[in-house]
């Protein structure tokens, strides 16, 4: 039966970020269905005599800009091109927008071959953050808060995601924002993983807004360990976090193909996922 490439079923879609556990990425207990909600035509399958083989995620935000991620192969199909497949068929699918993707490191020369330039390394920071001053001002998000908070998302990442966001800020996700009399000036999203509690998004105007914010989110994370995926731009921010307990580790790039996105970078203090951006 020859190779078959479709989009992905939302049981599939469970399926591919078990496979990303699997490999060690330690998604979130409840990715798949608010991926799903950012592009639910998004996720690319390759599927030999009916079982899928490899998959990745090609999520559309609007016309203008996309993200390539949840690229795996199962381990006892490589070599045999069913990667290759789902890439071909996921970049296609993207067509001619801005493309970004987090790389890691022995694959930042393919995809170099591949048109992506680098942009940005992330560095993720893991621990039991302690010491950080909260903020009187750091309150959870309610539903009245929706609407600023996708206008303030939209200055800090490249496209427009009220889909994703609506899922993401809900419960059991722990989602904090930095609220005073001129608006919002920063928030941030924990989520229960595999192994601990990954922040992500943490957007904030300055340092101590997204220090304060991460105090907040470890307040509510009953102390386990938290993990921020850091723009290593960020580097005043990076040192206190250190300084908190938390140590560097695992390192991607940020790739763009087609150009780079117009957002505001130095709001930037946690990428939201290394699968959609």
């Amino acid at each position: 039966m020859p190779r078959t490439i479709r989009t992905l079923t939302a049981s599939e879609v469970e399926m591919l970020v078990d496979w990303a556990a699997g490999e060690g990425w330690n998604p979130g207990l409840g990715d798949a269905v608010a991926f799903r909600a950012a592009d639910p035509e998004g996720f690319v399958g390759a599927f030999d005599d009916g079982e899928m083989v490899a998959g990745v995620s090609a999520v559309a935000y609007g016309a203008g800009f996309g993200f390539i991620g949840l690229y795996i192969c199962r381990p006892d199909r490589r070599g045999e091109g069913h990667g290759r497949a789902v890439w071909d068929a996921g970049m296609a699918r993207l067509g001619n927008r801005i493309i970004g993707l987090d790389g890691v490191a022995e694959q930042r020369a393919n995809y170099r071959r591949k048109g992506f330039v680098p942009a940005y390394e992330t560095v993720r920071y893991s621990g039991r953050a302690v010491g950080l001053a909260g903020a009187s001002d750091v309150l959870p998000v309610t539903t009245a808060r929706t609407a600023e908070i996708l206008a303030y998302d939209r200055r800090c990442f490249p496209a427009p995601r009220e889909a994703f966001l609506r899922e993401w800020l809900q419960p059991p996700q722990t989602a904090l924002v930095s609220a005073g009399p001129a608006g919002i000036a920063g928030y941030g999203v924990a989520r229960r993983c595999r192994e601990g509690f990954k922040i992500g998004p943490l957007f904030a105007e300055d340092m101590n807004i997204a220090l304060a914010l991460v105090a907040g989110l470890a307040g509510k994370t009953e102390d386990e360990a938290l993990h921020i995926d850091v723009p290593a731009t960020q580097v005043e921010f990076t040192a206190m976090l250190q300084a908190a307990g938390m140590v560097p580790g695992f390192t991607t790039t940020r790739m763009y193909k087609g150009g780079k996105p117009g957002n505001a970078p130095s709001k930037v203090f946690g990428i939201t996922t290394l699968e959609l951006g």
